[in-house]
């Protein structure tokens, strides 16, 4: 069965693509000059952190999070409703807790303008996706929720 793909999905690609040329110009450029771009390792963190809550967006949205199948699949339909339902809700609560605690670290980037090592641009710049990116996964895992109590 193939899946719509969702927007999360190409924030995914896209970060790992860039990732790849980033990675492969700089390997590329020390090979040939003994040097290296400093600004990549800045660049390659922020990817791989956009990477990696796209991704988790996305296997929210279908409901393909990681959880223990043994507990799940062996017991009545009432307990696997209830793990299913417990599992989307935690995980939404999770994520809107991270989003607003991240949010508050985003802030003192900001109000304090605490710049980033490497390019020494405003490090918000890169830690504003993490809040965003939370409520996205608590966003897809409250629709799952929702979805769960609505069809079973």
């Amino acid at each position: 069965m193939t899946r719509k793909r969702t927007v999360e999905d190409w924030i995914a690609v896209l970060s790992m693509a860039l990732l790849c040329v980033i990675t492969m110009g700089n390997v590329l450029v020390r090979y040939f000059s003994d040097q290296s771009f400093a600004w990549t390792e800045e660049i390659s963190v922020f990817l791989l952190v956009v990477m990696t809550m796209a991704g988790a967006a996305a296997a929210a949205a279908r409901d393909n999070h990681v959880r223990i199948e043994y507990f799940l699949e062996r017991g009545s339909a009432g307990r696997r409703r209830f793990l299913a339902l417990g599992g989307a809700l935690v995980t939404t609560i999770f994520f809107l807790v991270l989003a607003a605690l991240t949010a508050d670290m985003v802030w003192d980037d900001y109000r304090y303008n605490e710049t980033s090592s490497g390019l020494n641009v405003p490090r918000w710049w890169y830690t504003v996706w993490v809040p965003v990116l939370s409520l996205a996964i608590a966003f897809r895992a409250g629709q799952v929720w929702r979805h769960l109590i609505k069809t079973r």
